[in-house]
């Protein structure tokens, strides 16, 4: 549709078979991914997306923000059927599935866990700041980061939250997190008066 709209594709094995899936211009599509095909289409979004979809299995989980908030579950099996949605605004920062949980960070700097079956809340906390970058997930430990140059590190633990440091590295903060080997990168801006210098920082041994 000729709306805008920002969301990476992905594809997931989810249903029996390997589904591409796009979410935003008011629909939820998946495509076969080899031939372009669609597979089903349902008005299961908002108009307009940023953050990745991402699945627990046996559902797919849309968010976005304009022109309305929402967190969606939708079964990947093409029934169309939506398991559970809500209203909070998790419109930029993509969020991350573990053990049948769910796990976000809204734009407004509150962290979510929700059942990923049913969408109960399990708890939230607030970090602070406004949050573009995606929670990024290493083994059971949840790295976020706000635009303020903030990295907050919290266990991705379904019974509370529990945050175990926080630390800021510059003045700015828009991309996620990465992780390879034992090292964590990140990409951060420091600001003087009104000059901008972006650096990337190499965690690790």
């Amino acid at each position: 549709p000729l709306k805008p709209n920002y969301p990476s594709p992905v594809v997931f094995n989810v249903g029996g078979r390997d589904q591409l899936f796009l979410t935003g211009c008011d629909l939820v599509t998946s495509l076969d991914p080899l031939t372009g095909k669609k597979l089903w289409e349902i008005p299961g979004a908002t108009t307009e997306c940023v953050a990745t979809t991402v699945t627990d299995g046996h559902r797919i989980f849309t968010s976005g923000g304009y022109p309305k908030n929402h967190v969606s579950a939708l079964l990947a099996d093409g029934s169309g059927k939506i398991a559970w949605e809500n209203r909070v605004r998790v419109y930029v920062p993509s969020m991350v599935v573990r053990q049948g949980y769910l796990y976000a960070v809204a734009d407004a700097g509150i962290a979510y866990c929700w059942k990923s079956d049913t969408g109960e809340e399990q708890w939230k906390a607030r970090l602070g700041g406004t949050h573009s970058s995606s929670l990024t997930l290493v083994d059971d430990l949840l790295y976020a980061a706000n635009e303020e140059g903030n990295f907050f590190v919290y266990r991705a633990n379904p019974k509370a939250f529990e945050l175990l440091a926080t630390n800021k590295l510059g003045d700015e903060t828009f991309s996620s997190p990465a992780i390879a080997g034992n090292r964590l990168y990140l990409r951060v801006a420091h600001r003087d008066g009104s000059l901008r210098q972006e650096m990337l920082y190499c965690i690790g041994k």
